[in-house]
């Protein structure tokens, strides 16, 4: 697998809260776009998922593979791939937070794919920024909704 893409944004809610959103991993196909569906497979130390099924739609790619997390707190969360799909042949990514000021929270969300299908480099990367920078808007609409309502990402 090659490089990995990443993309950082500053969202105006606490770690704690965007975490939570990150780990409700059964909310992630009403604001993660391409996901279809996102199902606990294991639960890991502390009640946070150590295995999650995706099954995902993202115009081409079509596919169902599993990721193994490693969870550190509320700053940083790791992935990689555990069962390979059809498409999807690697995957690993992370997401860091960094508390910034006056509360807010700085992500920073790094990821590399491998596609079992031959694709250049380019439009690889550029469709990973894609998927990034989508995922980061998505998650800073779904962080700042659950932090209206007072809690994390449910």
């Amino acid at each position: 697998m090659a490089d990995k893409t990443s993309s950082t944004m500053t969202i105006d809610v606490p770690r704690s809260v965007i975490m939570a959103v990150i780990a409700d991993f059964a909310a992630y196909p009403r604001w993660a776009s391409g996901v279809r569906e996102a199902a606990v497979v294991q639960a890991g130390p502390g009640g946070r998922p150590a295995q999650v099924r995706f099954t995902i739609d993202a115009g081409v790619i079509k596919d169902s593979y599993v990721l193994g997390y490693t969870w550190q707190g509320d700053e940083q969360v790791t992935w990689q791939l555990a069962e390979r799909g059809s498409t999807v042949s690697a995957m690993s990514g992370s997401y860091l937070l960094r508390e910034a000021e006056d509360g807010a929270t700085t992500v920073t969300y790094e990821l590399a794919v491998g596609l079992a299908v031959p694709m250049l480099g380019i439009i690889k990367r550029r469709a990973e920024k894609t998927i990034i920078d989508t995922a980061l808007k998505g998650l800073r609409s779904q962080a700042e909704k659950a932090a209206a309502q007072g809690g994390g990402g449910r």
